[in-house]
């Protein structure tokens, strides 16, 4: 009897350690667990983890029920080196701090996503993307937490111009990146081609499948019918979508959801400053910048619609603010320079010093000032964009000029004593345009 007591023991102590280690590290084969990587190396974002520091052992934050890829993958050897490289202490430390980026508007993904009929588990593609940070720009140019090329935004009511770039608006781009990653899927069928078009264009992933004859995505990496950046691209989403999934268990602290409630929009279609506003309402600029990280100059754009991002409890200051027509909100004017501008005009007009403007505009040379350069002007009173020196409307340009060695529209306008500009639009032409010898142009008869 005291033997068996002693073998039961024995067994029950077994049990108990093999069901905290399988606690501490998992089981093998499961999603989440670490994989030694094999000897070819892949390509990390600058300050993502190394895989040189092992986890720590830490106490398991409360349970909460994070969405898991639902669909089956290989476990590709890619795959194994990113979940090895991001389970590491370092890698923990770096997608919590990549998903409390994420705050504010996550509740907003998660939103977008259920409306638009969308996996949930696609809230973790701005992880790979940009690390969840809305004014991220890579080497090729996309931008946001989308990262939106300028050639990728077409009919996704996505705005650019020379006040706004809403591909820097996580809540504008979501929507569009949902759609464009759902459109993806219909047109493919497949989650794993639908993810490579994403990264490298629907166009080229169908002439891929074309090329192949096989929709598999796995396959077409393995023929070598993708970059090596979109045969790395899936694997690394899914390693760290499956963590991600897991997260209570590694421990990667998403940070407290900002709750959708707590903000509002307001139409807006004058300049608004968004320091004047923050000044005027007591509310925080820099949470004011934070809502509308579209806006280049923290100006809301001049004579377009504009949905102003504001907190909710703000909402009734902003808009009695908003509706007095009669108050300013405007700090600065933005003023492009064109040929004829002086800088002691521009002063005139504006009702400033020309030491003034040189404060603002460090670098600036008053003699030579450079044509198409912007120049922030403080808008000390509310007044007219300045037009410069205009020709007159009834010029008669009937006659004509051959274009000889060393001329320029400049050298020709000067001559005929008109704007370098009205030259160059008689005749069809850009103010930088090199002239053919022998060219005719029209001009005004002097």
């Amino acid at each position: 009897m005291v033997k068996s007591s002693k073998s039961g023991l024995f067994g029950m102590l077994c049990v108990a350690v093999f069901l905290l280690s399988s606690a501490l590290w998992g089981n093998p084969g499961q999603p989440g667990e670490a994989r030694a990587p094999d000897n070819e190396s892949t390509p990390a974002p600058a300050d993502a983890p190394s895989g040189d520091t092992p986890a720590e052992d830490k106490p398991a934050p409360p349970a909460h029920n994070y969405p898991a890829v639902d669909f089956s993958h290989p476990e590709t050897g890619d795959y194994a080196r990113f979940l090895t490289q991001y389970s590491t202490a370092d890698g923990i430390k770096y997608l919590s701090r990549v998903m409390q980026n994420s705050v504010q508007y996550r509740a907003f993904i998660f939103s977008e996503l259920e409306r638009l009929g969308a996996p949930s588990w696609l809230v973790y593609l701005p992880v790979i993307e940009s690390g969840f940070t809305s004014r991220a720009v890579s080497r090729s140019g996309a931008v946001g937490i989308w990262q939106f090329m300028r050639n990728s935004i077409g009919g996704y009511n996505i705005r650019i111009n020379e006040w706004i770039d809403e591909r820097r608006d996580p809540w504008i781009t979501t929507t569009a990146a949902i759609q464009k990653l759902m459109d993806n899927y219909r047109e493919l069928g497949d989650w794993p081609l639908a993810l490579a078009a994403y990264n490298c264009g629907l166009g080229a992933t169908k002439k891929a499948v074309k090329r192949a004859g096989t929709s598999d995505y796995w396959e077409l990496c393995r023929q070598g019918f993708f970059r090596r950046e979109t045969v790395l691209y899936v694997p690394k989403f899914l390693a760290i979508a499956a963590l991600l999934a897991q997260s209570d268990e590694y421990g990667i602290d998403w940070g407290e959801t900002v709750p959708g409630e707590s903000f509002t929009t307001i139409a807006v279609s004058r300049p608004v400053d968004m320091n004047v506003l923050a000044r005027e309402t007591g509310v925080a600029a820099s949470l004011l910048s934070g809502l509308n990280p579209a806006l280049y100059y923290s100006i809301t754009p001049p004579g377009i619609p504009y949905k102003l991002r504001i907190p909710s409890e703000s909402l009734d200051a902003v808009q009695t603010l908003l509706e007095d027509k009669s108050r300013i909100l405007l700090e600065y004017y933005l003023y492009t320079i064109k040929s004829g501008d002086t800088l002691f005009a521009l002063s005139l007009h504006y009702g400033v010093s020309v030491d003034m403007i040189l404060e603002y505009n460090p670098g600036i040379a008053p003699k030579t000032l450079q044509l198409g350069k912007k120049l922030v002007i403080p808008a000390l009173r509310e007044v007219k964009t300045y037009t410069g020196k205009k020709d007159r409307d009834n010029l008669d340009f009937s006659g004509s000029y051959l274009v000889k060695q060393g001329d320029t529209l400049w050298s020709i306008a000067l001559a005929h004593g008109i704007q370098v500009e009205t030259l160059a639009e008689k005749n069809n032409l850009q103010v930088n345009s090199i002239l053919k010898l022998g060219k005719q142009l029209r001009v005004p008869i002097l």
